[in-house]
């Protein structure tokens, strides 16, 4: 397994670099110009012109991406051309609060999703599927933000069950916790639909295997048929789903964190697309890319775990 892990990392190499590639020319074509944006329109020419010559806007594009790339590899950042403050120390104060919802989110999805789609397999085109099954489709069909002003309306504004905006003390549990419920529930919900099809699905083609009527044969008991024999073959297509709408959550929190007024990744790339902040916007992308990267690894390393079976050569 670790060298199967080093030989998948070695090969994100390539990918990791077109991803840079693609980020750094998108961020030249986009329309506007970094210098009017920050310094404004009323500035005089000497300004901007300075503004770009310090930044290296007027340097040719692969001179601009060497000096992006090599310091990627150094391990720096740069500097914001919005704040002229490192961004790494920004990134990281930001990121506890990406996590807290990303994590919460997953958590929502895989903690209610396996159970509801095990259930619906079950009990398959019975009331309690056809319900789950129109649920789950609700979910998949109702974008994340638009969940959230739901949420906020009924449970912070209507009831004052929860708070309606902020993140709450980072140094608190319980303040982070109450604060986390209703952006959790927003993107988790979606995420819990997918999950719930999926899982249902693989159960489904899974619990009429031979090896299932045999272990029934011996005469184990049902619980340990579903759970311990059908439930675990049947994760296999959930996490590789998991794996792949990882990024969708990231993007959903995105969204969610500016419908609740979170501090985060998604508010420092919202700030940085405003003011057309390139070394900002490139450092939270670069970011957000390697993330997925590591998911990704990750995803494909615990289908060992799951089904022994699988060997990695």
């Amino acid at each position: 397994m670790i060298r199967y892990a080093v030989r998948r990392s070695l090969m994100a190499i390539p990918t990791m670099f077109a991803v840079l590639l693609f980020i750094f020319f998108v961020m030249r074509i986009l329309p506007g110009d970094p210098a009017y944006a920050i310094l404004g329109d009323e500035a005089p020419p000497e300004a901007l012109e300075q503004f770009r010559e310090s930044w290296g806007l007027n340097d040719p594009l692969l001179v601009q991406f060497g000096k992006y790339a090599g310091g990627l590899l150094r391990g720096e950042l740069g500097i914001s051309m919005a704040n002229s403050l490192p961004i790494l120390p920004q990134i990281l104060r930001a990121l506890p609060y990406t996590l807290d919802l990303t994590l919460a989110g997953l958590a929502v999805g895989l903690l209610f999703g396996i159970p509801l789609g095990v259930f619906t397999a079950r009990y398959r085109n019975t009331f309690i599927d056809y319900s789950a099954r129109i649920f789950s489709l609700a979910g998949l069909s109702t974008p994340s933000f638009y969940l959230g002003i739901l949420l906020i309306f009924f449970f912070a504004y209507k009831t004052d069950f929860f708070p309606v905006i902020g993140a709450g003390d980072l140094s608190d549990p319980w303040s982070r916790l109450h604060h986390l419920v209703l952006p959790a529930l927003s993107v988790g919900l979606t995420q819990m639909a997918y999950i719930t099809r999926v899982t249902r699905s693989s159960f489904l083609e899974v619990i009429n295997a031979e090896y299932i009527q045999t272990a029934r044969a011996k005469g184990l008991k049902e619980r340990i048929v579903m759970y311990k024999h059908a439930l675990r073959n049947a994760l296999i297509p959930v996490i590789s789903v998991v794996g792949i709408y990882v990024g969708i959550l990231i993007g959903s929190s995105i969204l969610v964190t500016i419908v609740f007024n979170r501090p985060g990744l998604g508010k420092l790339m919202v700030g940085a697309i405003n003011t057309h902040d390139y070394t900002m916007l490139q450092a939270i992308m670069a970011f957000y890319a390697g993330i997925i990267v590591i998911v990704n690894l990750l995803t494909d390393l615990s289908y060992g775990i799951v089904d022994p079976r699988i060997r990695y050569k």
